[in-house]
């Protein structure tokens, strides 16, 4: 039985840690595209790239709220949530002053990598 509690807090603290970074990674997203990247206009705010920010804000706030809700859909969520941060950080990678949001959007990516079972 021991063993199995000490399992069940890992998996806790798996979980936590990747809410955590979702939640980073949302914050990130959402004010460098809100600030950063309009005030630098240019390659920052073409579409592709702003609505990339965007989505990655949004699918990392999802994934934060369906596996602190317990869903059943949270990996399968996670799964896209790290692709679309993936993304997001190459996208970053490319533009001045997005090292934040790369260092976020990777980490992100490799906590939820670590969540599909």
């Amino acid at each position: 039985m021991e063993n199995a509690t000490n399992t069940s807090a890992s998996m806790s603290s798996n979980m936590q840690a990747c809410v955590d970074a979702c939640t980073k990674c949302h914050q990130m997203c959402l004010q460098m595209a809100m600030t950063h990247c309009l005030n630098m206009g240019g390659k920052h705010v073409e579409p592709d790239h702003f609505r990339l920010m965007m989505s990655c804000a949004e699918i990392c706030q999802a994934s934060a709220n369906l596996q602190l809700s317990g869903s059943t859909f949270s990996a399968q969520l996670c799964a896209v949530c790290a692709d679309i941060c993936k993304a997001c950080a190459d996208s970053c990678r490319k533009l001045d002053g997005m090292e934040d949001c790369v260092r976020a959007c990777e980490a992100c990516a490799a906590s939820c990598r670590s969540m599909v079972v």
